[in-house]
């Protein structure tokens, strides 16, 4: 007998409801957009509404005529333009009205009603090929990769002076490479030379392989060689690429593109970024923490200030008052000795706080100097190095500015080690510190040398094309079934057009990325749900030829052809989990559609059509003849 349980229906229809609300957002297309946010910190609602007068004289001052000004989220004020010529033209109008205190990024925003987004609907992640993105081109400032790697050069070779006993007046390195060593008259240049090349290897052991020289007898003269100046340059590259990386990862753009332009440049495409200037932020961010012994009470730190004579082995620092101190030239732990941060609240005076973890040097090198130094003070230096845009010549100048403040110097009331934390930061930049942090330091400041919008690398003209392509294919097997297996026909397209809507649901829903690859799966899944109802449709035929009656006849087919689908379509499902699994990029890409166009199309073969068809024949008790 032709029958079907009523809660596969109940079954079909929700579907089919839920899949049609999570595929409509894919029709409504993303607007470009200028987005306005403070470079540091967050805007107030009066800071908003003084910003949106703003801008909006800007805009008329330069004759762009914008969709809306309207405020997306607190703290964030975006401009809605009609296409991205007026975009940039109107990214440069508002950033010169508003100058430097504001940061303002290209965007695209979404325009999906809100009854949608009540649901949690959203469109489908597009990749580069097919939407489009943001462009990045940062630049990495090797000079201060030099000078932090010399500093750390300089850092041990004071340390190992000290082990062995040898004294010293200071040691420093020079803007030409080279690290001064002035020892006290009397310490032998060739035992502190030997100390100190035993201490940091040379260039057969890993170590830098310094030239050594000797001055005036009591002065050794490190210099570093160019090979190694090279090799501090790459490694510089290469971990702030691993490093941001790990930054946009967590941002959770899909399918993102970094690679290294030259041997010191990187380029960043992010496929439809919702918030550029928040990923601005987070990818080119090198706020860190140093941790450094005060050398002198606060009378000793103005005398040095006031005189300019500042002790061989400390540097001045300003505190958040205002007031001078002198920390230590030593870099007791840096940023890129922790392992985790994570915002928090100091249980004694409920401030912001941040809660480190370091790594095994740097616990040990914490846990030994607390040892030996309680009661003395500890100072905690917050780094940031603040981007700026000037205007030269009518043209955008990017450059930098290094910002430290010391925001804690308290004594040291017992022994830590790794795990301990600081206070001393607002809440915004305890949070936005964490996050930095957790992702790694940067082995040097990058700097945003370019910013565009790219289009789609396909061209929008090869997309419609595409698009129009697979709208004429389906129009013409509609027709072909239509003619060919009649009302069977009609019902095989509106399950495909069913898997269809399905598929465009779940990859929206799941945040998948589509690509050109991923249209490939798509249409070959397509394929697969077309050959699986041609398999009922001949099985049912067949059946009607050895005399079977109608209804027994489209029962009998869809039986029979169950299992031969079901067998081809786990293949089908297996090779997808195969290509996910040892593939990369695009290639998920194909199998992630693949596989969830697979999986709808058994349901909509097998289950949705079987519905349609008990629906239209099942009541007929004189059935005679089939339209197939």
């Amino acid at each position: 007998m032709l029958e079907f349980p009523r809660w596969k229906y109940v079954l079909i229809v929700f579907v089919l409801i839920l899949s049609t609300i999570y595929a409509l957002p894919n029709l409504y297309p993303k607007d470009p957009s200028v987005q306005i946010t403070a470079a540091r910190g967050t805007l107030t609602a009066a800071d908003v509404d003084s910003v949106r007068s703003a801008v909006n004289g800007a805009l008329v001052d330069a004759g762009i005529q914008p969709k809306s000004i309207e405020v997306p989220k607190p703290g964030t004020v975006a401009v809605r333009l009609v296409d991205t010529g007026q975009q940039a033209k109107a990214q440069a109008a508002i950033r010169e009205a508003l100058g430097q205190e504001y940061a303002v990024a290209l965007n695209l925003l979404s325009s999906v009603p809100a009854w949608l987004e009540r649901f949690g609907a959203k469109p489908m992640s597009l990749g580069l090929d097919l939407q489009g993105g943001v462009h990045f081109l940062m630049q990495v400032d090797q000079k201060a990769a030099l000078e932090k790697r010399l500093e750390a050069y300089a850092d041990n070779m004071r340390a190992a002076l000290r082990h062995a006993n040898l004294k010293y007046r200071s040691v420093e390195h020079r803007a030409d490479n080279v690290i001064v060593v002035s020892l006290e008259p009397g310490v032998s240049t060739d035992e502190a030379q030997k100390v100190l090349t035993d201490t940091l290897g040379n260039a057969l052991t890993g170590g830098p392989g310094f030239t050594w020289t000797t001055q005036d007898g009591s002065t050794l003269l490190a210099r570093l060689p160019e090979a190694e100046i090279n090799r501090i340059a790459l490694e510089a590259v290469d971990q702030n690429r691993s490093v941001i990386g790990d930054r946009i990862n967590s941002l959770g753009v899909a399918e993102p593109v970094l690679q290294r332009q030259g041997n010191d440049r990187l380029v960043i495409q992010l496929p439809g970024l919702q918030d550029t200037a928040e990923a601005k932020r987070q990818i080119g961010a090198t706020a860190t923490l140093e941790f450094r012994a005060v050398t002198g009470d606060e009378a000793t730190a103005a005398a040095a200030e006031a005189s300019g004579q500042i002790p061989p082995d400390s540097r001045l620092y300003r505190q958040q008052s205002g007031a001078p101190i002198l920390l230590s030239k030593r870099v007791l732990v840096s940023g890129d000795e922790l392992l985790s941060a994570i915002p928090t609240t100091d249980g004694n005076t409920g401030s912001p706080a941040v809660s480190i973890t370091l790594n095994a040097a740097g616990g040990k090198r914490m846990l030994e100097h607390t040892m030996e130094n309680v009661g003395q003070r500890l100072g905690v230096v917050y780094i940031e190095r603040v981007p700026t845009v000037t205007i030269v010549d009518g043209e955008e100048v990017q450059s930098s500015r290094i910002e430290e403040r010391v925001i804690s110097a308290s004594t040291i009331q017992g022994v830590f080690g790794k795990d301990f934390q600081t206070t001393g930061l607002s809440q915004s930049e305890a949070q936005s510190l964490a996050k930095q942090l957790k992702s790694g330091a940067l082995a040097a400041p990058m700097d945003f040398v370019a910013e565009s919008v790219i289009g789609p690398s396909l061209g929008k003209e090869n997309v419609e094309r595409g698009v129009r392509a697979v709208l004429y294919a389906f129009l013409f097997t509609l027709f072909f079934f239509m003619i060919y297996y009649r009302m069977f026909g009609l019902i095989t397209s509106v399950a495909l057009l069913f898997n269809l809507v399905i598929v465009t649901a779940v990859l929206s829903v799941f945040g998948a990325t589509m690509t050109l690859p991923g249209f490939a799966g798509l249409a070959l899944s397509i394929g697969l749900s077309v050959d699986a109802n041609v398999l009922i449709n001949e099985r049912i035929r067949e059946e009607l030829r050895a005399g079977m009656p109608p209804k027994a006849a489209i029962a009998e087919g869809y039986d029979k052809a169950s299992s031969s689908i079901f067998d081809a379509n786990i293949t089908g499902i297996l090779a997808g989990v195969a290509l996910y699994a040892f593939g990369t990029g695009p290639l998920k890409g194909f199998a992630v559609t693949l596989i969830i166009g697979i999986v709808a199309s058994m349901f909509t073969a097998l289950t949705v059509t079987r519905a349609i068809a008990t629906l239209i024949y099942g009541r007929r008790n004189k059935l005679k003849t089939l339209a197939i």
